[in-house]
């Protein structure tokens, strides 16, 4: 079994099982190169069905070390959580010339959006918050943002041929790149992210269809594991926007809803994700930073 420090057995056996599921779904491999140097489609079938694939492999081992690098030299540089404008060594805060915040932050194992208005409400559900540990800190850094403007590591990642081969087949010749963020699980201590689809419009255009708020890429620096990765209901993506609240109520008010599984990669693998599926993270009990 995994390793979980939750309390109650039940969530360590519905961590186990997902994890199980998780592997044995059709929706993982290595990017296959054609003879032509172009990327094979081969991906796209079990990507429309699930709404996730796991490419595997795809960040060299220099890369990841770059990558690492760099973000323990971000993290040596952020602030306390506070209002202050200096870092734990007393200089201004990195990014603190950024239109706004680079990091942040929330309560050890909490959920700071579950059943909000945060993002046009798409939280719609609160997710269970275990008790922090007595040496817990006060707060705990959930998203790194901008970090293309701070991090010259991922600003090659994000020019990576293959990957924008990947995002041409799905979008067309013509894409922006919309958005970038590094979600922050620290070991122990890290908060949830409440069950919610990403698209917060044109659920009811007329064109609608299920690659309508289009995808992200997940790139790995440390692997993602069924306790402390993204879980998601596959197939989700197909069928509009969903009632959440209803979903937990039919589950007996749990929020380990019975058809999900994790995404479960390996340090370099990319995950991509249909933004319209159904998906969310548990606080991260865990040993392992994610």
């Amino acid at each position: 079994m995994l390793h979980v420090n939750w309390s109650e057995d039940a969530i360590g056996k519905y961590v186990d099982d997902g994890d199980r599921a998780a592997r044995q779904l059709p929706n993982r491999g290595p990017i296959v190169i054609n003879k032509d140097g172009t990327v094979d489609t081969g991906f796209q079938d079990a990507f429309k069905e699930y709404g996730f694939y796991v490419f595997e492999n795809v960040i060299l081992d220099l890369e990841l070390l770059d990558l690492r690098s760099e973000m323990d030299s971000i993290f040596e540089q952020a602030p306390d959580g506070s209002d202050s404008s200096v870092d734990l060594q007393l200089t201004p805060q990195l990014g603190s010339d950024l239109d706004k915040p680079s990091f942040r932050f929330t309560k050890p194992l909490s959920d700071p959006n579950g059943g909000t208005n945060n993002n046009d409400s798409r939280y719609e559900v609160k997710m269970s918050e275990p008790e922090p540990p007595s040496d817990a800190p006060e707060r705990v850094i959930t998203h790194l943002l901008s970090h293309l403007q701070l991090m010259d590591s991922t600003l090659r990642v994000y020019g990576h041929p293959q990957l924008l081969s990947i995002a041409e087949q799905i979008n067309g010749p013509n894409f922006t790149p919309f958005t970038e963020s590094i979600i922050v699980k620290p070991a122990k201590y890290g908060a949830s992210v409440a069950w919610h689809q990403d698209g917060t419009t044109r659920w009811d255009s007329p064109d609608w269809d299920p690659g309508t708020h289009g995808f992200n890429f997940m790139v790995q620096l440390y692997g993602s594991t069924a306790a402390n990765g993204v879980w998601v209901i596959p197939g989700s993506h197909k069928t509009g926007k969903i009632n959440i609240r209803e979903i937990k109520a039919a589950n007996g008010g749990s929020d380990r809803f019975p058809e999900a599984v994790p995404i479960v990669c390996n340090a370099g693998d990319v995950a991509i994700t249909n933004r319209q599926v159904l998906h969310g993270s548990f606080a991260n009990t865990s040993p392992a930073a994610r």
